[in-house]
């Protein structure tokens, strides 16, 4: 699998891109490339490669489901729960950046989701739009939600 190809693919949380190529996945999103892109993980190990939890939420994040944190550093993660479908995708890169699958403050439309990836990945259950994953933004003395 090549990671630097655009992936349309059933996330846990609804129809998004996937890709390692953030400049890609920003082009192909319409939106400016400085916009950072949310990191899926596979596992809490791989997120300790790229972020370090503040002692006081760890427990917090490793409890949340659907859920993105902001970190300290300003990248997003969320870590993938095993149980979910995307995560048999996921596991095979251990990271992506992540996004929904339609043009920056439109709805999806199947139509612009495939003309714009490379790869059409596919389960099934098919493709469908769920709610958004909450996000809370960590500092390291507080915790806010964003969304």
């Amino acid at each position: 699998m090549n990671p630097n190809l655009v992936y349309l693919v059933q996330t846990d949380t609804t129809v998004g891109f996937s890709s390692i190529n953030d400049e890609k996945l920003s082009a192909t999103k319409q939106r400016d490339k400085n916009q950072k892109n949310l990191k899926t993980v596979d596992s809490f190990n791989t997120l300790k490669e790229f972020t370090r939890i503040p002692k006081k939420y760890n427990k917090l994040v490793r409890n949340s489901k659907k859920s993105t944190f902001i970190y300290p550093n300003l990248s997003s993660f969320r870590v993938i729960s095993k149980e979910s479908h995307f995560f048999d995708f996921i596991k095979k890169f251990k990271i992506l950046s992540s996004t929904s699958a339609n043009k920056t403050k439109e709805n999806f439309q199947y139509e612009y989701a495939i003309n714009n990836s490379d790869v059409e990945v596919i389960n099934n259950l098919g493709f469908f739009e769920t709610t958004s994953s909450r996000i809370y933004k960590i500092g390291k003395n507080s915790l806010t939600r964003i969304r």
